[in-house]
């Protein structure tokens, strides 16, 4: 099977787990209790204005109608209109996406590039004191849960020692490089940025961290016992050379897949993390939508997080066919 094909046939699996997330995300409107009148008509409304409104939604038709209309205004790129907001679905989630993935992006920035030089160290010291510290820090993120960090780093470096800033988003990564375009001051646009974006990043990202960190130490070590690198010693190459230029190019393989699918994972799992940091993205979107039973809204918003993880895990599938090509052939 060539590549092409490969990435067509993948393709067309993640137009029908796309599908599935249409459905299932339509189908929570009508297994979860209560109205999607109830947070659009006002609380004495009559039967009658409560029968109206339904009329204009369109929640008076059959479900089938519905899930078909519903589909068929996806497909022309309607998301439908905010009850509470009365903006329209599309624009709105539109404009919070951006801010979602550039804290997923930053998180996963701050994540590889502790992890990667953690993992290599580790496993090139293995059962000295800095593998048993970079363990420890990697069980320590993994079993950290990033809300209950998120508060910590806040209590510590924004309310105690006041060097960070509690929430919001203060300027986004396009007004960082348009300073530059712009010969504005590139670097207190970069400060400001930073101040916003490092807490929230690495309280997102730490869990990432860990993982990468022992994915790599466990293979670099599996790497480091295969013969190709007992041969390179025997030549006399550069410990450095053999270490970072053969067996960690060999162990970023599945690294690499890795990080694409927690890429994925930090844009649908970004919700706790914003929501305590008040970061304005998809997350904070989807809590003040679930509150106020803002159902296209939230909709919306969870058929782009779904969407987001379906396209990121077919560029993962291909870009990982391209460096080992054995996979195509399975």
């Amino acid at each position: 099977m060539s590549l092409g094909r490969f990435a067509l046939k993948r393709s067309l699996q993640g137009i029908g787990v796309v599908w599935g997330v249409v459905t299932v995300v339509f189908a929570l409107r009508f297994v979860t209790p209560g109205s999607p009148i109830n947070a659009v008509a006002p609380l004495d409304a009559s039967q009658e204005t409560r029968q109206a409104i339904a009329a204009e939604l369109g929640l008076d038709q059959p479900l089938y109608v519905q899930y078909g209309q519903y589909v068929f205004e996806l497909l022309q790129g309607d998301m439908g209109r905010s009850y509470i907001r009365g903006q329209d679905v599309t624009t709105l989630v539109f404009e919070r996406l951006p801010a979602t993935v550039e804290l997923a992006v930053a998180a996963s920035v701050v994540a590889i590039a502790l992890a990667i030089p953690l993992g290599v160290i580790s496993a090139t010291r293995r059962n000295e004191p800095v593998d048993y510290g970079a363990t420890l820090l990697s069980l320590g993120g993994i079993s950290t849960p990033n809300f209950w960090l998120g508060i910590m780093l806040i209590l510590i470096f924004a309310v105690e020692f006041n060097i960070f800033n509690t929430s919001g988003r203060g300027v986004d990564v396009g007004d960082v490089a348009l300073s530059v375009i712009n010969a504005e001051p590139f670097v207190g646009t970069l400060l400001t940025w930073l101040a916003y974006i490092t807490l929230p990043a690495i309280a997102l990202g730490t869990y990432f961290m860990a993982l990468i960190t022992r994915l790599t130490r466990s293979g670099m070590l599996d790497e480091l016992s295969k013969g190709y690198v007992q041969a390179a010693r025997a030549k006399g190459l550069p410990q450095t050379l053999i270490r970072y230029k053969h067996a960690l190019r060999n162990t970023l393989i599945p690294v690499i897949t890795v990080l694409g699918l927690q890429l994925g994972t930090l844009i649908g799992g970004a919700v706790i993390t914003e929501a305590v940091f008040s970061w304005p993205g998809l997350g904070t979107l989807v809590i003040e939508s679930i509150n106020q039973r803002d159902w296209p809204a939230l909709q919306g918003s969870l058929i782009v997080i779904g969407t987001s993880f379906v396209l990121v895990n077919i560029l993962v599938d291909v870009v990982y066919a391209y460096l080992d090509p054995e996979v195509v052939t399975d």
